[in-house]
């Protein structure tokens, strides 16, 4: 069996490491069965213009690689991501929106909640030195591939970005249920904001809570006792985010 630092695996993954650059990919590995099918065109046309080899193999082959069923006889071999310097994760002309993920202990949840951040606009995502993105070809493929398109930096603490961010006129806030929490409705998201994500079990710590500049609560339709999951929390802030943005016609475009 041949060796690399990770693999990629189905079309959607593989096309986005290709497009993003972030890593080097090495060869592009199809089930030859697959030889003419055109939902593949698009992972033939990225490996051509990034001048990756593409061979055609045994579904064997292909097998020796993949880590679940979902491959779609696409693999790539590849090498490790490479990350952005944190600065970089401010956009230069709009008001900035940055997430962290702190603490999540399923690489699935890291991966839905990535693509609910990527696909609501985020202009980055920071996250601690150990992370889920080592799990590449769980997290390539629950992410839909914007594992590898999001421009992500990396940190030794959600404190340390905070105070990175806040000292350049962003809004620290996370998600928590208290005395002084306000509704994510009636928060103002169009300005610069840094919003911390906590995990599945321990979300965010009291004492970063205490640190934040904002608290946000997401209101229910009902009363209901018990906290949204993590993946679900991510997707509704990030997407109000993108809402009050849109409808004030100051972040990303249509």
């Amino acid at each position: 069996m041949k060796t690399s630092a990770f693999s990629l695996e189905g079309a959607l993954s593989v096309s986005a490491a290709l497009k993003a650059g972030r890593r080097q990919v090495f060869e592009v590995l199809i089930d030859k069965n697959k030889r003419f099918d055109q939902r593949l065109d698009e992972v033939r046309l990225r490996a051509k213009q990034a001048a990756v080899k593409l061979k055609y193999v045994p579904s064997t082959e292909i097998e020796e690689y993949a880590t679940g069923n979902s491959h779609g006889g696409v693999i790539a071999l590849a090498g490790e991501r490479q990350f952005e310097c944190i600065n970089d994760l401010l956009p230069p002309d709009t008001p900035a929106f940055v997430a962290m993920l702190d603490g999540i202990e399923d690489p699935y949840n890291f991966g839905f909640a990535l693509r609910a951040l990527y696909a609501a606009g985020a202009d980055g995502l920071v996250l601690r030195e150990r992370n889920w993105t080592s799990a590449s070809a769980i997290v390539g493929r629950s992410s839909a591939g914007a594992s590898e398109m999001m421009p992500i930096a990396l940190v030794e603490s959600a404190l340390e970005a905070a105070n990175f961010f806040r000292q350049r006129g962003l809004v620290v806030a996370t998600a928590a249920k208290s005395s002084t929490s306000l509704s994510l409705f009636e928060a103002e998201l169009t300005r610069p904001v840094f919003v911390v994500f906590g995990g599945e079990r321990r979300g965010v710590t009291r004492s970063f809570q205490r640190g934040a500049d904002l608290l946000l609560e997401i209101p229910y339709g009902r009363p209901f006792g018990q906290s949204l999951g993590t993946v679900s929390a991510v997707a509704i802030l990030a997407y109000e985010v993108m809402r009050q943005r849109r409808h004030a016609g100051r972040g990303a475009g249509a």
